[in-house]
């Protein structure tokens, strides 16, 4: 017995070794994996779990984040996240793994080089994927249980657009079309001669086409070509760049080509009707309005939750984001 409480400094040292060596063989450091910097409702937020989020943030602001922000911000997620779960709102893994690689398709880039991209700068994936899963359940839980409170009526929208200069001339720009796209497709790699081929063989079918009937003749019958399915877009769907374009081209022919992923694109103009249903202006106002409600909305709430969280500031933490007039604060919580 004495033995055992007595051990010999080398042996001592030799099993903290060991055990270091196995929480390193995990890719856990063991002060990491022991130090706590708060607890939320029993779950904690580890000195490590700060440090990889201060890298995330600095990387999506090129600023460096406040130790009390980065904490806060965790601290938010996880009474989001917690509150979302009384009501159902859980995503899965595979959710959080398609809205992770839908956030990489819209860097151009697949989900492998996102991780890579990030591993690069020393964040793990799932630092990304767990800001990626709050975000999700709070927007679908504020939107869901605060509906009918978000909604903007249209007479207010009416008003705003009119306090900022709308007139009834703008109503009369606004038009529903209805478009069909069309390509002529170009195999991947194709030389630049093959590519400029296509090209004159669109502008040939320009001057052709006088209606989306013919197109879809055109279309239909060649060979390493597509005319797809009819859509409906108004003013304020479609950017002010397309809008113009459209708005220059005859009912029934096509838009410029345009050399894409897929070959040359075209779209079929089919009609073009004037609406009142919705302008660019309508629209752009009617979202900030329901942004600010959300915003309003999504704020009062969280409040609200975290009032009611059991946080713990741990000493280490306190001492680095709550100090005040030179005193060690003791941990504490709300």
């Amino acid at each position: 017995m004495i033995m055992s409480a007595t051990l010999p400094n080398c042996l001592r040292a030799l099993i903290v070794s060991c055990v270091a060596a196995l929480l390193f063989s995990f890719g856990v450091s063991p002060l990491r994996a022991q130090t706590v910097a708060v607890m939320v409702n029993g779950e904690p937020i580890t000195d490590y779990d700060i440090e990889q989020r201060s890298k995330l943030n600095f990387l999506t602001t090129h600023k460096a984040p406040d130790r009390k922000d980065v904490i806060n911000e965790l601290i938010d997620e996880k009474v989001k996240i917690r509150e979302a779960k009384k009501y159902g709102v859980d995503p899965t893994s595979a959710d959080v793994d398609q809205a992770y690689g839908g956030m990489g398709q819209r860097m151009h880039i697949t989900a492998d080089q996102l991780t890579a991209t990030l591993e690069k700068q020393g964040i793990r994936s799932d630092t990304l994927k767990s800001r990626i899963k709050a975000e999700m359940v709070w927007t679908s839980l504020v939107r869901g249980r605060y509906k009918e409170r978000l909604q903007v009526g249209e007479k207010d929208v009416a008003a705003a657009v009119k306090s900022e200069g709308g007139d009834d001339q703008e109503q009369g720009e606004a038009f529903e079309y209805r478009l069909q796209p069309v390509v002529l497709i170009v195999p991947k790699g194709s030389a630049q001669s093959a590519i400029e081929l296509r090209q004159k063989d669109a502008e040939t079918l320009r001057a052709r086409v006088e209606t989306c009937d013919q197109a879809n003749q055109y279309f239909k019958s060649m060979a390493n070509a597509a005319i797809r399915d009819p859509v409906v877009k108004t003013s304020a769907d479609i950017p002010a760049n397309l809008r113009k374009l459209l708005d220059d081209t005859p009912v029934g022919h096509l838009t410029p080509p345009e050399v894409t992923k897929q070959g040359i694109e075209m779209v079929a103009l089919c009609s073009r009707k004037p609406t009142t249903i919705d302008t660019p202006k309508k629209k752009e106002m009617r979202d900030k309005m329901y942004a600010k409600k959300y915003e309003q909305t999504s704020n009062a709430y969280l409040a609200e939750i975290r009032k009611a969280a059991m946080i713990e500031y741990r000493q280490t933490s306190v001492e680095d984001t709550h100090a005040e007039d030179g005193k060690k604060p003791k941990a504490r919580r709300n």
